[in-house]
């Protein structure tokens, strides 16, 4: 039977999408050892997979400059990329999951390739922007919407901002963001920073003040 080139396998699309991610937070080349960490996986099975999507044209890989998409394989990453994000509203927005499991499932839901669901999907939530977490939702034709890249720790003494996106998407800190009300769109007005260990005084929304890490800081984008 012949291979069929033009379908990825579950683990296929996984790697192309970490790739994409690598491609925008990595400042030196993409190595297999920084995909072997993105993805938990032996370094042996990413030098194998490697060679997998090589052979598809998905990517390019050379020792001296690591590897990248083809622009193959990055319309395919940017169509997962979609589908993720497009499920994360679904399951916010219409069967109303918290914003700190929505990404679990939808890392289910991403690999359904069926023809025409993520256009159909798209239409039915009113075309968004972005996802819960603020992350831009690329388009059809592969474009995407403005990004932010402020950090709250960038943020002035005395100015207020609006979060535009959270970085770090792990359950426990999104829980923890939900416990101090902060959501999508909440004003937080920096008050005070602390030279000693970088840590903020903010005022969220009208009614609570507290103190915050560094690491809290650096974790969400405001604009």
């Amino acid at each position: 039977m012949l291979k069929n080139n033009n379908v990825q396998t579950f683990s296929e699309e996984n790697y192309l999408k970490v790739i994409h991610h690598l491609s925008f937070q990595a400042e030196e080349k993409i190595s297999p050892t920084s995909i072997s960490t993105a993805l938990d996986n032996s370094p042996a099975s990413v030098v194998d997979m490697i060679k997998k999507l090589v052979d598809k044209k998905l990517i390019q890989y050379e020792k001296s400059k690591g590897v990248r998409l083809t622009e193959k394989g990055k319309k395919i990453a940017l169509q997962i990329v979609r589908r993720h994000r497009l499920w994360e509203v679904f399951l916010l927005e219409k069967l109303e999951y918290s914003w700190d499991v929505v990404h679990d499932i939808a890392e289910q839901l991403e690999h359904v390739q069926h023809p025409e669901l993520t256009d159909r999907l798209d239409k039915f939530l009113d075309f968004p922007e972005y996802d819960p977490h603020g992350d831009p939702i690329p388009k059809s034709t592969g474009e995407m919407p403005t990004t932010v890249n402020t950090l709250l720790t960038e943020v002035s003494i005395g100015k207020t901002c609006r979060v535009a996106a959270v970085k770090d998407t792990s359950p426990i800190f999104l829980q923890y963001l939900q416990q101090l009300s902060v959501n999508i769109g909440t004003k937080i007005k920096v008050l005070d920073r602390i030279p000693f260990d970088g840590s903020m005084v903010i005022q969220i929304g009208k009614d609570i003040t507290t103190t915050v890490s560094q690491k809290f800081g650096d974790s969400l984008l405001v604009d």
